[in-house]
């Protein structure tokens, strides 16, 4: 926020109070029929403030406009230079989810820290300081008038916006529970529909369904009638504080009492801004928070160690790291270090931490102590989502410029020609929304060939050849990890068959790692159970 929008704001809100006050005093005078040239200096006043009021009132739009917008511009590219060089903190909205999906929620966060800034910042403080000058020049004027104002000014510039903020944050939370909630009944409602039918329960949810619908409608009337609340309230503090000052005024004369009393009117309507304001401010902030989180997200760390300054393209390196979810430890002071260009894999039986080393590793869990030092200038983790469009649209979000010769290739390398070739329109069939219309292992790796097709300095997979049976698996991490031209890859597995491909080997038990061997590797099949 610039000095100038508050200036200019501030001196807008100072012209109207000058030209109530002048327009007061001349209208009371003028009931006295004095000479005209008494009236000439309040003339030019009502004439100077009306016309000044709309000057600096453009200035204040002008300047809080161009200081929000360039401000939310510089910030819009630190964040796409942030998630270019790696996934989002955790705690950020989207963390965890399809890039897409977490780009929307950050790009929604960025304009509502915009309106942040002019709806709420910029009245609140412009609204404090005309609110001071108006209750000092009415102090001035007579005292105990600029008493009530005061009193007034402090009523409906905090109390009430403190008020409202506090109820804004209590049905906040419950708006955000009922939609979440109705969300996930709706996608119930769509997604399960076939297994709803099949077990007769399609009317239950349905009703189910419409009843969150109808408790989110109501926790939304509430809302809204407490924003109503709030602004019925600041009026009825203004009209109460006219009354007050027109009752502490009344032996000063009619001149004076007329100006205080209109004057007091103004000075409580500059400070009505602030209610709005505060609840906006409660519904505002977090978003503002999470695009700071992104943005700042390196700054903990020295600057030859931070993602978007890579020391050596394609290295990771965990220290000390622990990660904790409630009581209970993922990860329990692991020290990793992978050289560029590797190819290792993760193994450990069902809960030693292997996904979570891998999120580490991709950004997308921040750990509670340690360092990870993120060195890939691109790196890419395993994407979960395919989109209701062609398999030819789903591969090229990854290369958009590339030709179907090419698409063909990779999907050669995951062993999908044979299935490619049987679709009845090739590149151009529809996989559906999530790849409903696939098997798993095909979804699996129509997934892999667009990871594969984005050519990251550092790929992370997390059992990409899960539904697969053994020789297919072994195939297709065999094309991978032929095809991946001085590529850092890890991979979490539970393939024994397949250890021979790799050129490191990361056995991971209770959290940590109890053996990274780059070298022989002939005992580690029986190092663990599987998984």
């Amino acid at each position: 926020m610039t000095a100038w929008a508050v200036l200019a704001g501030v001196a807008a809100r100072l012209c109207a109070l000058g030209l109530t006050a002048s327009a007061a005093w001349l209208i009371a005078r003028a009931a006295e029929r004095p000479d005209l040239s008494a009236l000439g200096l309040a003339i030019v006043a009502v004439r100077a403030f009306a016309s000044a009021r709309g000057v600096f009132g453009y200035l204040e739009r002008l300047a809080g406009h161009d200081a929000a917008l360039g401000r939310a511009a510089g910030q819009r590219v630190r964040l796409y230079r942030a998630l270019a060089h790696g996934p989002l903190p955790a705690g950020s909205r989207g963390a965890g989810s399809g890039g897409g999906e977490a780009l929307t929620h950050m790009v929604a966060d960025l304009d509502a820290g915009q309106d942040l800034r002019l709806r709420c910042a910029l009245p609140a403080i412009v609204a404090g300081v005309a609110g001071t000058a108006a209750v000092a020049f009415c102090w001035a004027l007579h005292p105990a008038s600029g008493a009530v104002v005061a009193a007034g000014a402090l009523a409906a510039g905090l109390a009430v916006p403190a008020a409202a903020a506090a109820a804004a944050r209590r049905l906040g939370a419950r708006l955000a529970g009922a939609r979440a909630e109705l969300a996930a009944r709706v996608m119930d409602l769509t997604d399960g529909r076939a297994d709803l039918v099949a077990f007769g329960a399609l009317d239950f949810a349905t009703a189910a369904a419409e009843r969150q619908a109808r408790r989110l409608a109501r926790t939304e009337r509430l809302s809204g009638g407490v924003s109503a609340a709030a602004l019925a309230a600041g009026t009825a503090v203004q009209g109460l504080t006219a009354l007050g000052v027109a009752w502490a005024a009344a032996g000063t004369g009619a001149v004076t009492c007329a100006v205080l009393v209109l004057t007091a009117l103004v000075a409580l309507d500059a400070v009505q801004p602030a209610i709005p304001a505060a609840q906006l401010w409660v519904e505002l902030r977090p978003a503002a928070a999470r695009v700071r989180r992104v943005v700042r997200a390196d700054a903990a760390l020295p600057p030859d160690e931070r993602p978007h300054r890579p020391a050596v393209p394609g290295r990771v390196a965990l220290r000390g790291v622990r990660v904790r979810y409630g009581d209970v430890p993922a990860l329990d002071g692991v020290d990793l270090d992978l050289s560029p260009g590797r190819s290792v894999a993760v193994l450990g039986e069902s809960g030693a931490g292997k996904s979570t080393l891998l999120a580490v590793l991709a950004g997308l869990v921040q750990p509670g102590e340690g360092l990870a030092l993120l060195r890939p200038a691109r790196g890419l983790y395993q994407d979960a989502h395919l989109f209701a469009a062609t398999v030819r649209a789903n591969l090229l979000m990854a290369k958009p410029d590339a030709g179907d010769a090419e698409l063909r290739a990779v999907l050669d390398r995951v062993r999908l020609t044979g299935w490619l070739d049987a679709l009845p329109e090739g590149l151009s069939t529809p996989v559906g929304a999530g790849g409903r219309g696939l098997a798993g292992g095909q979804r699996q790796r129509l997934l892999l060939a667009r990871a594969l097709l984005a050519d990251p300095e550092v790929l992370l997979l997390d059992e990409p050849t899960e539904a697969l049976d053994a020789a297919t698996g072994r195939a297709v991490l065999a094309g991978v990890l032929r095809a991946r031209h001085g590529r850092t890859t890890v991979v979490v597995t539970h393939r024994e068959d397949a250890l021979g491909l790799f050129d490191d080997i990361v056995v991971m038990a209770r959290g940590r790692v109890e053996l990274h061997d780059a070298g022989d590797r002939q005992p580690i099949g029986r190092a663990f159970p599987s998984a």
